[in-house]
């Protein structure tokens, strides 16, 4: 019986897996067993990898402790902090108040910022800048004939180049009797110059600053004009030299 198995073993063909058809070569290649074979060892590798790294993680040191495990919990499959037990919880009220605060201490400091800048002004004598109003100095005449024929540097008895200086106007009395130039070191000059050249930078400085607090208390006027329980449509976004502008529903004032 054995031998007839042999002979008939050895009339059989040997059956190979058949090649992808023509017609379906658009699909790709067709997978053989090796392919698959592949396939199957690279997943099961990946699984007991992933099989290994969940058996470490637990059994790894129960006596490990790091604080998100008491300050955070699990809601929803997502970990959320725990709020602390001595946490201030702060009303829309108490916001407002703080806010109305924010916004007094940053206009005090404006203030004085105003102050400082007026007082190096008048200590500069910027009295042509286009910051402050220009001051008028006003002559009277009799007729418009003298009007035609009136000699200011005359008037005023100095130089016809000291004339449009409003500070520092020496009479021709002063320029005849003594010497300007001569009377001032040089180095002495050049201190003065440096000291007055520091105090406008100072000035620039202090102008910026004041520029900055008045942006600051708009924005946080705005903020807090937004607390309110009104409808509200932004007309302009804040910049950093402005604050956002916003168009808040008319109510009736009782």
């Amino acid at each position: 019986m054995s031998s007839f198995r042999k002979a008939l073993k050895s009339r059989q063909k040997n059956h190979h897996e058949r090649s992808q058809p023509v017609s379906r070569k658009h699909l790709g290649l067709l997978e053989k067993k090796k392919d698959y074979k592949l396939r199957a060892d690279d997943y099961h590798r990946k699984q007991n990898t992933l099989s290994a790294l969940r058996k470490k993680a637990l059994e790894k040191n129960p006596d490990e402790f790091y604080y998100k495990m008491i300050s955070s919990q699990l809601q929803d499959g997502v970990h959320v902090a725990k709020k602390a037990e001595g946490e201030v919880v702060v009303t829309e009220e108490q916001k407002k108040l703080m806010r109305t605060q924010d916004i007094k201490y940053v206009e005090m400091k404006r203030v004085a910022e105003v102050n400082k800048i007026e007082r190096l002004k008048g200590e500069l004598h910027l009295l042509d800048t286009d910051t402050s109003a220009k001051n008028k100095h006003t002559f009277f005449v009799d007729s418009k004939k003298q009007v035609q024929s009136f000699n200011l540097a005359k008037h005023l008895n100095t130089a016809p180049e000291l004339v449009h200086r409003a500070y520092n106007r020496p009479t021709l009395e002063t320029l005849e009797t003594k010497s300007i130039q001569g009377s001032v070191d040089p180095k002495s000059l050049k201190k003065m110059a440096t000291m007055r050249k520091h105090l406008y930078k100072n000035l620039s400085q202090r102008i910026d600053r004041e520029r900055k607090m008045f942006v600051i208390s708009q924005k946080i006027q705005t903020r807090k004009d937004l607390q309110d329980k009104t409808k509200t449509v932004k007309v302009k976004n804040e910049t950093a030299n402005s604050a956002a502008i916003y168009k808040f529903e008319a109510r009736r004032k009782r």
